[in-house]
């Protein structure tokens, strides 16, 4: 890596490793203390200063949003002092879970990792003073699982990082109680957050009424499906019975297995991804993971070759039998396939695929949120209008349903963070708009206090359609989704206001 693209990963080191695969930084914390982030900003403005403009004007566009982004996260915002998903996610673990080089040296890195916790932590607690009640009360149950797999008899690293991670906890726990009440980012600050991360001007009320407009056209589009599943019957009436139809608990990764297939085998026969290759598993997702009820993990862009893992968290046998009830309703035979698309193909998976062939370091490594989630939000949508299940008006309905959930935390967040709604006001909102229970629906409320920008699923789709748009118009008869979709991914993962380049792509007789 040359200088500037060093000095913005070391500003991410948790993201980079992670999603990227530079496991340069297996081993290590970022330092998230004050002094460090000054220290990290500071080399990011001597490498910007001094460093040269990359020869593709794609990539420098592409490199200057994300040293943008982070000077507005870290220098403007000062994200550090209130966010403590920055600091979880810098202690986090999971990486070394993944098969990409060998047991006993992922296994190494992970001690060395576990070692510098105390230090870690030093720097989270010198750091989370403006940590509100609202936040520390969302994240205290994530912070707090940080330990799930470790062993108090593991030795003198794990008792020290046991030690250090009291602390953090009981940090959180008196924010928790003492904290601000207000969790609010402000408009301004919220703008500035999603702006710079996507390399636009934002107007805020013009995406609220973007999102408003998207949701008007979801609940028709949920309300057809749901005629053409029982014209008899209402949409409220429908829905809760869909979600209770799913498969049990041990019944859970073999459906979803078999869903895997279909949905490559569909992606294949439309073309909708250039990159299907490589091996993608299906299994229970390890303690690490479990925090979610299904995600990809993918071979990272800048790792050797190793499976993908579409990773699921079945309810554990122990769990009250309503709570069980309820999180079995994630894996309904009318939502998984939407998940499955989703992350498998043509989304994340697929995605992942095509990083792994991105020409340039800069598309490979620096990953735009807004653009992975939208693409793949997208993908179950282009599912939708290709005829996938065609004869199953359950596929629309999942299709609907997620994409609900999806919009109300756009319109939510920027609520949320104008101080236009509470969290109260939000959980209403998901119970009403997509149809969520009302644990469900808090918990989502609850997430919008502390990820301001979890919005992005929806923004990010739109922004794709609203391409896909342009470049129908532009190449005429020799559009294709597979054209389109091809020059997109060999982008990477851009930043949404860099996504017109794609529609630069050559005719293919060209």
């Amino acid at each position: 890596m040359d200088d500037r693209m060093r000095a913005v990963c070391d500003l991410m080191v948790p993201s980079v490793r992670e999603m990227a695969g530079l496991h340069q930084y297996d081993g290590r914390v970022q330092d998230l203390s004050p002094e460090g982030v000054r220290a990290g900003l500071a080399a990011l403005r001597r490498a910007r200063r001094d460093g040269g403009t990359l020869a593709d004007p794609q990539d420098e566009a592409h490199l200057s949003v994300f040293e943008e982004t982070l000077r507005v996260q870290l220098g403007e915002l000062e994200l550090h002092r209130r966010d403590p998903y920055l600091h979880l996610s810098n202690l986090e673990l999971t990486a070394y879970d993944r098969e990409y080089a060998p047991a006993e040296e992922r296994a190494r890195a992970r001690r060395q990792h576990l070692a510098a916790w105390p230090d870690a932590v030093d720097g989270a607690i010198a750091s989370l003073d403006l940590l509100s009640a609202p936040v520390a009360q969302a994240l205290l149950g994530a912070v707090r699982g940080l330990t799930a797999d470790l062993d108090p008899a593991g030795g003198p690293e794990v008792t020290a990082a046991l030690r250090a991670h009291e602390r953090l906890v009981a940090h959180m726990a008196r924010a928790a109680e003492f904290g601000d009440p207000d969790p609010t980012l402000g408009g301004a600050a919220l703008a500035a957050l999603m702006g710079s991360q996507e390399g636009v001007p934002l107007d805020l009320s013009a995406l609220a009424e973007r999102a408003d407009a998207e949701r008007d056209r979801l609940v028709q589009l949920l309300a057809d499906a749901c005629r053409d599943l029982d014209p008899s019957r209402s949409v409220a009436e429908l829905v809760p019975e869909l979600l209770g139809d799913h498969p049990d608990a041990d019944q859970v990764v073999a459906e979803t297995a078999r869903l895997t297939d279909e949905v490559l085998e569909f992606t294949r026969e439309r073309r909708l991804a250039p990159h299907l290759d490589g091996t993608c598993l299906v299994g229970i997702a390890p303690p690490s993971r479990r925090w979610s009820s299904a995600m990809m993990t993918w071979a990272g862009p800048e790792e050797p070759e190793a499976p993908s893992w579409y990773h699921l968290t079945p309810p554990e046998p122990d769990w009250p039998e309503e709570e069980r009830r309820e999180w079995l309703q994630n894996f309904s035979r009318t939502t998984l396939p939407a998940v499955t698309v989703h992350e498998v193909a043509p989304g994340h998976y697929a995605h992942g695929r095509s990083l792994r062939r991105a020409p340039t370091p800069v598309r490979r490594v620096l990953h735009s949120l807004s653009f992975c989630e939208g693409w793949a939000h997208y993908a179950e949508e282009v599912c939708l209008e290709e005829g996938f299940r065609r004869h199953d008006p359950r596929f629309a309905v999942g299709v609907a349903l997620e994409a609900l959930t999806r919009v109300t935390r756009l319109y939510c967040a920027i609520g949320l963070h104008t101080g236009a709604m509470d969290v109260a006001e939000a959980t209403r909102r998901f119970m009403t708009d997509a149809h969520l229970s009302h644990a469900a629906a808090a918990a989502e409320a609850r997430r919008g206090t502390f990820d301001a920008a979890y919005g992005r699923y929806t923004w990010g789709k739109l922004e794709i359609l609203e391409l896909r748009s342009r470049a129908r118009d532009r190449w005429g008869a020799r559009f294709s989704l597979e054209r389109f979709h091809t020059a997109l991914l060999n982008l990477g993962s851009p930043p949404l206001g860099l996504l017109d380049a794609a529609l630069d792509d050559p005719a293919p007789d060209a």
